[in-house]
């Protein structure tokens, strides 16, 4: 599992009008080629009176699985360049269409390239792009005469908040970055003076929105 990765947040759609062709780009996060190609056939089934339905997809941790389809479109103008925005995104388990409905005018290769690059990058723009970072949930017990103080650590850190369980003593649970579960611990003992217990719990990932400029919201 790789500790953070970029994907679409979940699915969105932009219409583009280019020398009178319409251009619609629906993209979705699709965790498997099956999710993909389901995708892809509810797009045409949805646009099966359009000129073409383009796609391209990245599958899997690796990008192992990368396919894109032309449509009956001139060979590398339309699949190709969609999945060369979804590389240089570095958008994971991402799928993507572009419906075309020809307008009468011909826009030659390079139009075309443009066209359809053009059409995922404002759909990436319009759906989103999610940062996913994997957690480990951490359990934190403390005598609740520490309470205050550690929530108002928690409240200064960098270790999002799950919930407070109050039992006999209260639990925190908190989320720590894979791979800085030691860094947690330290953090935990220097807060509480050695006075916590802490206990490691599953494996999750946390989403955060990126803005346009790359910045989480």
């Amino acid at each position: 599992m790789l500790n953070t990765y970029y994907t679409v947040n979940y699915e969105g759609e932009k219409e583009l009008v280019i020398q009178k062709s319409r251009f619609i780009a629906h993209i979705r996060r699709c965790e498997t080629e099956e999710e993909a190609q389901q995708f892809i056939s509810e797009i045409k089934k949805k646009h099966k009176d359009a000129t073409h339905n383009c796609s391209a997809y990245m599958i899997g941790e690796h990008d192992l699985l990368q396919k894109a389809n032309d449509d009956g479109e001139p060979s590398g103008t339309a699949g190709v360049p969609m999945l060369e925005v979804l590389k240089k995104r570095g958008l994971k388990d991402t799928a993507t269409v572009v419906t075309r409905y020809f307008g009468g005018i011909k826009l030659g290769a390079g139009g075309l390239i443009r066209a359809y690059s053009g059409a995922v990058s404002e759909a990436i723009e319009e759906t989103g792009i999610v940062e996913r970072r994997l957690m480990r949930e951490m359990h934190v017990t403390i005598d609740y005469s520490l309470l205050g103080k550690m929530e108002n650590q928690v409240r200064q850190s960098d270790y999002p908040l799950k919930t407070i369980n109050y039992m006999e003593k209260a639990e925190l649970v908190l989320y720590a970055p894979h791979g800085k579960e030691e860094e947690f611990h330290q953090w935990t003992a220097d807060v509480t003076n050695a006075q916590a217990t802490v206990a490691e719990g599953e494996l999750s990932y946390m989403e955060s929105v990126l803005s346009n400029d790359g910045s989480k919201e």
